[in-house]
């Protein structure tokens, strides 16, 4: 199979690279080919010629969005209908990866994949737009919706609470907002497996059990061995320019009928930790060899 990723040098395309074995894969980062610019799309898919494209390239910055819309549906709406119509001229199966924010948050039982979408944010807006114009494109499209993303290959929430434990005395972090927090690795995993089985349609594809922002803090000072205290605040203490959802866990039955699994969010936070300190161990290690005392 082959297979052409774009956005190999995000967070989960770091993740998506070294997993996909066995396949012939092209990694493509922005540099690579802009997803707005539909002519040099079609002239790399036309060159990769993939069975399956995974777009994992996006404008993820929450709150950015809200304040540079225009680039914000450029990327993440009309950028993905580009890559979408690439992938049909060449009968290529596309992948995309869509978010939980697609939802108001207003639901207190996990979004199931046929629940109405009612984005409160741009953020959410252009994904959710997104969904609707590549499934009305091409029904075999495959639509991956995930949420709280962390992994070792870029800014994440584990890593910037990790970081502010190390610094500071205690750490405030809302309670109110609850979702399904899911280890870029794990993800990963799904996605290949997804492919390989052909799925079309909406799935949701995160780790499994929910937390607060608040629990999921907690548990990543406790997992790194640290003794920081976590304080509940709410999202009113801590206003941000984009809403979030107050409650976004996406149900796994659609991910699970398809013979897919992905382990507890404890599980991928346990793994993240090592793998954080090995890749930090490494770098000092270099930084050493480098510069020699």
């Amino acid at each position: 199979m082959r297979v052409t990723i774009f956005g190999a040098s995000g967070l989960l395309g770091k993740a998506l690279m070294p997993q996909w074995t066995g396949d012939e894969v092209a990694g493509l980062s922005s540099r690579d080919a802009d997803i707005r610019d539909a002519q040099r799309l079609q002239q790399v898919v036309n060159e990769t010629r993939p069975d399956w494209i995974v777009l994992a390239a996006a404008y993820t910055d929450v709150d950015g969005c809200e304040s540079n819309q225009e680039l914000a549906f450029a990327v993440n709406r009309d950028g993905a209908l580009n890559v979408a119509k690439a992938a049909k001229a060449v009968g290529a199966r596309l992948m995309f990866l869509s978010s939980d924010y697609v939802f108001d948050g207003r639901k207190t039982a996990p979004y199931e994949i046929n629940d109405r979408r009612n984005p409160q944010g741009v953020y959410g807006r252009t994904k959710a737009e997104a969904e609707v114009e590549l499934l009305e494109l091409d029904p075999g499209f495959c639509i991956a919706r995930t949420s709280w993303l962390f992994g070792t290959g870029g800014k994440c929430f584990p890593d910037t609470i990790l970081k502010l434990a190390a610094s500071r005395p205690a750490l405030e972090v809302v309670n109110d907002q609850r979702g399904c927090p899911t280890y870029v690795e794990d993800l990963a995993q799904a996605i290949v497996r997804l492919c390989r089985k052909n799925a079309s349609g909406i799935v949701h594809a995160t780790n499994a059990g929910d937390c607060t922002w608040f629990e999921f803090a907690q548990e990543i000072v406790r997992a790194a061995g640290l003794k920081t205290p976590v304080r509940p605040v709410s999202s009113q203490q801590m206003a941000r320019p984009a809403p979030r959802p107050a409650y976004s866990v996406l149900s796994a039955s659609r991910l699970n009928s398809l013979g897919v699994e992905m382990p507890s969010w404890h599980d991928g936070l346990r793994r993240y930790i090592q793998a954080r300190k090995l890749t930090r161990s490494a770098a000092a290690q270099l930084s050493r060899t480098i510069h020699p005392r």
